[in-house]
């Protein structure tokens, strides 16, 4: 994300296994290589989830495992979970939330159905975990995907507009298979790496699936100027620093002929390796603690490679064709007001149904309870056939 000379404007935007899905997970032989190995969305396992993952307003929550398509087309296994209402569903089925998560890291210990109160990333999955139990509360069905990589095997592509939004749709389509009372219309929410994905998310298009808008909490952006921030030592920094590990990680993933430990000091390259293991966004913030700014990067790295991948996956340039609100909190050191207000004057450039909301006073986490009631009456007006009013 996104960082300014003299102060900082943006940061770059072993758990227990998921209860019950850990006894009746896919074996590795099973899981789907080919394209032709399963549809996307086609539901390969469910099972009862008890954990913190599991959210206290629903009848029930499944963890589970779908087939989607991840970098460069392939045939991919996803875990994820689904969160049911209690009471009758409603004519056409319960209305779907598809919940894109921020960052956690790229371990698959960082997947949220594998959260624990005690996990490596339930300072923030708390926080989400409270936020979608009040979607569920207003009626709404919840699903929420680990993304490809967490949770199954191969990296994490962090920050890959595409693999995320095929793991956030395909979701929608498995969910059907866990409750057929569950509907075919959808509204995709997320906040930071998932407010990423939510655009991209919204810029897909979907047929037997029905994606009706979408709210996009401090999106995060600007990947590529993390590396240059800390390369520099610009004042604020060492606050990038967990970033770009997973940022790291992420082009590796996506790309494995980046080799980013080639950019890093043994030391830096240490805490990198930690990330794709056990390591989520809080301990690669307290290892990477230690860490010099000056003894962060190699004297000859080159990154190149890592702002050209990057510069790749922005969400500007995106055509929305959903209505869209936007949250940002002022107060937000990781995603910055200004980089959110330029990105939204971009998208509108192409797709005026957008509404810009900020929240004074909020952080960067704050922003994702002080946006809700607005999200909520977004949703509620498209659902009864309204248009929300827009800021472009």
């Amino acid at each position: 994300m996104r960082f300014a000379r003299g102060r900082l404007t943006a940061a770059a935007t072993a758990a227990v296994a998921a209860a019950g899905l850990a006894a009746t997970a896919v074996p590795a032989h099973a899981e789907p290589a080919h394209a032709d190995a399963g549809h996307r969305g086609t539901l390969l396992a469910s099972a009862p989830l008890h954990t913190a993952a599991a959210l206290p307003s629903a009848s029930f929550t499944r963890a589970i495992r779908y087939v989607s398509e991840g970098v460069g087309g392939k045939r991919i296994a996803v875990t994820g979970t689904v969160a049911v209402p209690k009471g009758k569903a409603p004519r056409g089925g319960w209305p779907v939330i598809s919940w894109a998560h921020g960052t956690t890291g790229t371990a698959d210990a960082c997947a949220p159905s594998r959260d624990t109160a005690t996990g490596p990333a339930h300072d923030y999955l708390s926080i989400t975990e409270g936020y979608l139990d009040k979607w569920v509360a207003h009626g709404f069905a919840v699903v929420q995907t680990d993304y490809e990589g967490m949770g199954t095997p191969g990296g994490h592509p962090y920050m890959n507009g595409a693999s995320e939004a095929n793991t956030v749709i395909d979701i929608v389509r498995a969910a059907h298979g866990v409750d057929p009372h569950i509907g075919r219309t959808f509204y995709v929410a997320g906040h930071s790496q998932g407010g990423h994905a939510t655009l991209f998310t919204a810029a897909e298009k979907t047929r037997d699936v029905r994606l009706k808008g979408a709210v996009s909490i401090a999106p995060g952006s600007h990947m590529a100027e993390t590396a240059t921030y800390v390369q520099a030592r610009y004042p604020g920094a060492e606050l990038a620093l967990p970033f770009l590990f997973v940022l790291l990680n992420g082009a590796e993933a996506a790309n494995p002929s980046f080799h980013p430990e080639k950019l890093l000091t043994d030391r830096a390259a240490a805490v990198l390796a930690s990330g794709r293991t056990t390591a989520c966004l809080a301990q690669l913030r307290e290892a990477g603690s230690s860490i010099p700014l000056d003894q962060v990067f190699r004297p000859d790295a080159d990154l190149t490679a890592f702002e050209t991948y990057f510069n790749t996956q922005e969400a500007t340039g995106l055509d929305l064709r959903v209505p869209t609100l936007v949250a940002q909190g002022t107060a937000d050191t990781s995603v910055s007001p200004a980089a959110t207000k330029a990105l939204v004057a971009d998208l509108c450039k192409r797709s005026p149904a957008i509404a810009y909301r900020e929240y004074a006073g909020a952080d960067h986490r704050a922003a994702i309870g002080a946006s809700f009631d607005d999200a909520l009456a977004f949703v509620q007006t498209l659902q009864s056939g309204g248009t929300p009013p827009t800021t472009c």
